[in-house]
């Protein structure tokens, strides 16, 4: 099996683990911190171990720190909204991040967007819209609007490409060292260590992020962005499914409506960037 094929491997592997997170974080009866202080911690556990056998150092500079401030508040937020709306909301809000590169690229680093650029983010907006209409009928606003903050972090995670003397993986494990930080107070005050919750918890912190970031890093050694992006474009839709399934949480046509709208447009943007040989810097969490 050659390098590209093998990558692509790595990067839908990594896809899959992260999708399994809507419906473990629903399942555990912990608040969000909790769960995002316990499965960082585990993570940052599986990874440092990684690069301690692949003689990595960690960098810390300006850049990184800033990737470490992305990484934390996104796991943060998301799994807030994942605790406040539905897991499908969540996912698809989150999966709007190439639409805000887009925006900060053009802001900080004055690359135009094209018309389809235009157009896209005008579309994607609009199934945006869907969600909160969604929201104010069934008191998800709260969970939506920190969903959709998560996108904007997340963008931030990608970019950090951009900048000078920038290390991806030290931003990961530094930022889930703060999470964990951030949530020791959370975990101590939760009463149900029963084993299934622990189980649980392992599992998210060992497999959707901790393994998951590693094959995701790897992957991208050997697969272009815009594969990379394609390929994970299978979280947003197995994630609420999942959920749907296993946690019998039913999905509003609205959502619906605003998911189908969201995710089609972000999917065929890549996929004529993909035909015109441009460069796509969206990937996913």
């Amino acid at each position: 099996m050659n390098k590209k094929r093998i990558g692509t491997l790595y990067i839908f592997t990594a896809a899959l683990l992260f999708s399994i997170g809507g419906l473990l974080i629903k399942m555990i009866p912990w608040s969000p911190l909790a769960i995002n202080a316990a499965r960082s911690a585990i993570s940052v556990v599986i990874i440092g171990g990684y690069l301690k056998s692949k003689k990595i150092r960690l960098k810390v500079n300006p850049s990184v720190l800033l990737g470490a401030t992305c990484m934390c508040t996104t796991n943060t937020l998301y799994v807030l909204a994942n605790k406040l709306t539905t897991a499908a909301n969540t996912i698809v809000l989150q999966f709007t991040a190439p639409i805000f590169i887009i925006l900060f690229m053009w802001i900080f680093f004055k690359e135009k967007p094209d018309k389809v650029d235009v157009i896209t983010c005008a579309v994607v907006f609009a199934g945006i819209i869907f969600f909160f209409m969604d929201g104010l009928q069934t008191g998800n606003m709260t969970g939506n609007m920190l969903a959709l903050l998560s996108g904007i972090t997340y963008a931030g995670v990608f970019m950090l490409n951009k900048f000078p003397n920038a290390h991806p993986i030290s931003s990961i494990i530094i930022g889930q060292m703060a999470s964990v930080l951030i949530g020791i107070p959370n975990v101590l005050q939760q009463t149900d260590f029963s084993f299934p919750t622990l189980l649980l918890v392992i599992i998210l912190g060992v497999f959707q992020l901790g393994l998951a970031y590693i094959l995701f890093s790897k992957g991208l050694d050997h697969t272009p962005p815009v594969t990379a992006s394609l390929i994970t474009g299978i979280e947003p839709i197995l994630n609420p499914v999942l959920v749907a399934v296993f946690y019998h949480e039913t999905i509003s046509l609205m959502a619906l409506a605003g998911g189908i709208i969201v995710f089609v447009s972000i999917i065929i943007y890549n996929v004529y960037k993909s035909s015109q040989g441009s460069p796509n810097n969206s990937q996913n969490s």
